[in-house]
């Protein structure tokens, strides 16, 4: 079955959405700080309760949805994503944003889990495949676009305005949501929480696909927290540290668009291995870069934009695989691995930070372990060739016999 142009830009929407929502507001700060008469550490505060909402809920609203099917549960989401902004852009006092921000994050993650088990449940694997490296992509552009559009929107009607674009953007997605067919599963077909979960932890090819995506994506989230902090103490400014992250978007995107290209010509397994290649290239040059003292970024970013060229093949690559293993209970497979990927990249984001003093070396050290959990996880989920590396000559010969 083909996705039509309204279905895969229904789906984009709903996965950028949350994306949309984490950055749209940054640029909003230092207006925020101003009329709630607050510091800016609460206003912050409010970015890391919406990461803790999305790490949180995601797993919940897979379970949700296949018990109670994607229309009702992803229209839920949306209602309190919707109902949220609105108050958002209402909200007066730190506690309201704070609070709000959490009930955000929560409804959020509805959509971004949900689009990944309509894909799946809808069309088959090789059509899947190429929907998740046609949109994945584009995700990529989310963390570039809204700062600029909170921007443009703050200077036409102050930062209330955010919200209020936020809100309206949840309802039409809701409406068109209900004007879908619901395609749950019968009493019959639905398992127990407990099966459903202990059938994925039990799971070798949905445990090695989901590490290999939580690890990559941990990779480029140590980069990101780090860089910023390396740029400084090379004496780059504000600006070029800003521009810095225009390359890594393109290699994302040209990743993707490469990607999904070579897939359809040699098929996934074969074009994993070479990104696996590329990825351990690329992570082998960055860590050299960073031990040694540097007068330019242009040697950790150089070899970053391989990784991200790499990433942006890879991540519709592993998703695809593992949601695909797991077809019975999809979206409880999708947020189980959204909930382990924000997770797993949030605490290698956590490591750089607290070691921001020797930034350079700590992006380095991180990017390596991320390197070898990787490598750790394609075994994990390629039981042959785990059996073959451990089989002893003698076993082999009689084996080929």
């Amino acid at each position: 079955m083909k996705i039509t142009k309204i279905q895969l830009i229904y789906l984009s929407a709903l996965s950028m959405l949350g994306f949309i929502a984490t950055d749209m507001y940054l640029p909003a700060f230092k207006l925020i700080e101003q009329d709630f008469a607050t510091g800016p550490e609460q206003v912050a505060l409010s970015l890391t309760v919406f990461l803790v909402g999305m790490g949180l809920g995601q797993l919940l609203w897979g379970l949700a949805s296949d018990r109670y099917g994607h229309r009702n549960t992803l229209f839920a989401g949306l209602a309190i994503f919707s109902v949220a902004s609105v108050g958002l852009a209402w909200s007066q006092e730190v506690w309201q944003l704070l609070s709000l921000r959490l009930l955000q994050a929560v409804g959020v993650c509805a959509p971004a889990v949900i689009w990944q088990s309509m894909v799946i449940d809808k069309f088959d694997k090789r059509t899947s495949q190429q929907i998740f490296a046609t949109i994945m992509p584009l995700v990529a552009l989310s963390p570039a676009l809204a700062p600029q559009l909170g921007v443009l929107l703050t200077e036409i009607w102050g930062w209330h305005s955010i919200f209020v674009v936020l809100a309206i953007t949840g309802v039409l997605l809701a409406v068109i949501t209900l004007s879908m067919e619901d395609r749950s599963r019968s009493d019959k077909q639905r398992s127990s929480v407990s099966a459903d979960l202990n059938s994925l932890i039990r799971s070798r090819e949905y445990l090695g696909n989901v590490m290999m995506y939580a690890v990559a994506s941990a990779a480029f989230f140590a980069y990101l927290t780090g860089m910023p902090e390396i740029m400084s103490q090379l004496g780059y400014s504000a600006k070029d540290i800003g521009l810095s992250f225009i390359p890594q978007t393109v290699a994302f995107m040209l990743g993707g668009y490469i990607g999904k290209k070579l897939v359809a010509k040699l098929g996934d397994e074969a074009v994993l291995r070479q990104l696996l290649g590329l990825e351990t290239v690329a992570i082998l040059l960055v860590f050299v870069a960073c031990q040694w003292q540097l007068s330019s970024v242009w040697p950790i970013l150089a070899p970053f934009c391989l990784l991200a060229i790499a990433n942006g093949a890879l991540y519709p690559i592993v998703v695809n695989r593992a949601l695909s293993s797991a077809p019975h209970c999809s979206a409880t497979a999708a947020g189980l691995q959204n909930s382990l990927q924000v997770s797993v990249s949030s605490l290698a984001s956590a490591i750089v930070a607290g070691f921001a003093v020797v930034a350079q070396s700590a992006v380095g050290y991180v990017i390596l372990g991320c390197l070898v959990l990787m490598w750790l996880g394609y075994l994990i989920a390629t039981p042959a060739l785990t059996r073959e590396l451990t089989l002893p000559d003698n076993s082999r010969v009689v084996s080929d016999e």
